[in-house]
């Protein structure tokens, strides 16, 4: 991993001497974990022509987990509890008398960038952009292989929770006893808040965890995702609970589903990003189920839950091979509930056996 870190900040070395900066400042927590293998924990990395300077807080505590492993040739400057690891990254772009600085200005708040101008004197700041963010789009199969195991925890915890005893127990309860299994599991954490809902609260977008209760003949949605190694997975599925579902839930569940199969079969390199979410919205759309609001039908996974490529019906990018994205439509009936089905798939060709597949739990309506 040591030349792969390097080779990475390699490439952003070669942006800045393209666009005639000295040196790249990287705030981002997702960015400095690509380029150094640093877990976040608010550093700053100062890449130069020469050298990578790393400054993190003096006060982390001794690590024997492999959570704040940092790549031997990236040089560490501690920064004092409570300072801000930009400025003091500014203060060295300062002494090694760099003269043009690239900032990821999207992440730095107004009066943080006119403090680092401050203290990086003599030096005019320019905006990095999201170079580093488009570097993250394609993964490496290391990358791909963290992403693996992050959806077997995730299916892993799922499947112990379909087996138990559901009626009676409430969402935020539910909720939590799957983020407890995943790190039972082998998970960093949860890669967001799991999401469950119940009744008329099922195949909500974004529903936050209540106390409501579970109860016979409910629509069960579960979103949830698995970090492992600072990557992340998101899934969704939607179960019926006590006795065979009614003939409008059986429906409505084989037409998410047929969207949801009809985005995932679009994705290739090559597509343009909206096509996986038009082949999802039209099949909802031919059953008059459109949601109020166009959410994308997915979007890129990794560091961040969220990343570039977007999945939306407006989003005119090409997909590339070894892409981590999600594809996760779904109707909400107010009143009802609903049904939301989302998978976390790598794109790949076709000699490659198309679209990988993480997030392999049943999408079949079971009857728990």
């Amino acid at each position: 991993m040591v030349d792969t870190y390097a080779g990475r900040r390699e490439r952003v070395r070669e942006h800045c001497s393209a666009a005639g900066a000295d040196a790249a400042m990287v705030t981002r927590a997702a960015n400095v974990r690509y380029l150094t293998g640093c877990a976040p924990c608010g550093a700053t990395l100062l890449l130069t022509r020469e050298r990578a300077l790393l400054a993190l807080p003096d006060d982390l505590p001794p690590d024997d987990s492999g959570e704040h492993l940092i790549v031997a040739d990236v040089t560490q400057v501690p920064v004092s509890a409570g300072a801000d690891t930009a400025l003091a990254a500014a203060a060295a772009a300062a002494r090694l008398g760099v003269r043009d600085l690239a900032v990821e200005e999207h992440d730095l708040s107004v009066t943080r960038h006119r403090a680092v101008g401050g203290v990086a004197e003599g030096a005019r700041l320019a905006d990095l952009g999201q170079v580093v963010e488009r570097l993250r789009v394609v993964k490496d199969e290391h990358e791909i292989a963290d992403l693996r195991i992050a959806a077997e925890i995730a299916d892993q915890a799922l499947g112990e929770l379909l087996e138990s005893i559901l009626v009676g127990r409430t969402e935020r309860h539910l909720a939590m006893e799957l983020e407890r299994r995943m790190i039972d599991h082998g998970a960093d954490r949860a890669a967001f808040p799991v999401s469950v809902g119940t009744g008329n609260h099922s195949g909500r977008p974004a529903h936050q965890p209540t106390d409501r209760r579970v109860e016979e003949g409910d629509f069960l949605t579960v979103v949830m995702g698995a970090q492992y190694r600072g990557y992340g997975i998101s899934t969704a599925r939607t179960f019926v609970i006590g006795a065979a579902p009614e003939p409008w839930q059986v429906e409505l569940h084989r037409l998410v589903f047929r969207a949801q199969r009809a985005g995932r079969e679009a994705l290739g390199p090559g597509v343009e990003q909206c096509v996986p979410d038009r082949a999802a919205r039209q099949v909802l759309e031919a059953a008059g189920h459109a949601e109020a609001s166009p959410h994308p039908v997915g979007h890129g996974i990794g560091l961040e839950i969220r990343e570039a490529p977007r999945l939306g019906p407006s989003d005119m990018g090409k997909l590339d091979s070894r892409v981590p994205v999600t594809v996760g439509p779904g109707v909400h009936l107010p009143g009802k509930g609903g049904v939301r089905i989302e998978d976390t798939l790598v794109v790949r060709p076709l000699e490659e056996g198309g679209p990988e597949l993480l997030t392999i739990t049943t999408k079949e309506l079971l009857a728990l």
